[in-house]
């Protein structure tokens, strides 16, 4: 998939602004630039959090028609499939992207996105409908990212990554209050974060529930037993779900052929490959390739 940096870049064809380290960034949005981002949305490696300001966006996520209008917040976790369907002629948002591995690594942040993580990537509700007080919040919040994002502090690196941790602590006391909570216990909800954590690093080469359990010293059973508890999904549908999302991903952006992209992927022929990917996507992947 496009880090956050080669996905503007394919977008825009240029950095957003000199010495950017392709970690955070925050810009408004009209109905021309949200239609561009379907180039790379459904292919990017970085949480995306858009706050509709004005107007009203259509999009398919993961097969699930949302319509977003004011005061709702839409959220992208890497891996799932998503387009932009339409978008009204006065639509006004405001975008926060973040690469991958500062939500999840940060050293700075760990402790503070660990508490506001969960709720994001269980994606039970990719869309919230906020209270206009709380929207008009988690916009400040959003545009003092942006504005720290352009300026000169010897900081900065440091301070956006806080003013994050922080939007993310807003962000899942909103979604308490507008989603029925659902409590985990908290070795639960610390098995799924280590695993959801690893899986981007080692999906391509490891397709079996052993493999993760092994690397979070537990059984299969157990890790099972905590994926379905916290999502109501299976490990199965997180593994195949990144790499679906990965070969149609190189399908579509790669000279690789289709036998060296079921070899990257570590298939055990192209026959396997091109039955898992028809069964995920509905399409072969050369016919996939050719639309």
């Amino acid at each position: 998939m496009y880090s956050l940096r080669e996905a503007w870049i394919k977008m825009h064809g240029t950095e957003p602004m000199r010495q950017w380290d392709g970690k955070i960034y925050c810009n408004e949005t009209d109905a021309t630039i949200t239609y561009r981002a379907n180039e790379t949305h459904g292919y990017m490696a970085a949480y995306t959090f858009t706050l509709v300001l004005e107007g009203r966006l259509t999009i398919i996520y993961n097969g699930q028609e949302l319509i977003l209008h004011p005061d709702d917040i839409y959220m992208y976790s890497p891996g799932l499939p998503v387009t932009i369907i339409s978008a009204s002629d006065d639509y006004h948002g405001i975008c926060l992207l973040a690469d991958e591995h500062v939500t999840i690594e940060s050293p700075t942040v760990h402790d503070l996105v660990h508490i506001a993580y969960a709720p994001i990537v269980q994606l039970h509700e990719p869309k919230v409908a906020l209270p206009h007080e709380t929207a008009l919040r988690l916009a400040d919040k959003m545009k003092e990212i942006r504005d720290y994002l352009h300026s000169s502090h010897i900081y900065k690196a440091e301070i956006l990554r806080m003013l994050y941790a922080i939007f993310l602590l807003d962000l899942q006391n909103a979604q308490e209050k507008a989603i029925p909570k659902h409590i985990v216990p908290q070795r639960v909800e610390e098995i799924f974060i280590n695993f959801i954590r690893i899986l981007p690093l080692h999906f391509a080469e490891h397709h079996d529930i052993g493999f993760y359990a092994s690397q979070l010293n537990i059984s299969t059973v157990y890790l099972s037993r905590v994926v379905r508890q916290v999502t109501g999904r299976t490990v199965i549908d997180y593994i195949n779900q990144f790499l679906t999302m990965e070969a149609s991903f190189l399908l579509r952006t790669s000279q690789l052929s289709i036998s060296q992209i079921a070899e990257r992927l570590h298939f055990a022929d192209l026959a396997s490959f091109s039955k898992f990917f028809l069964r995920m996507k509905g399409l072969s992947p050369r016919a996939y390739r050719g639309r």
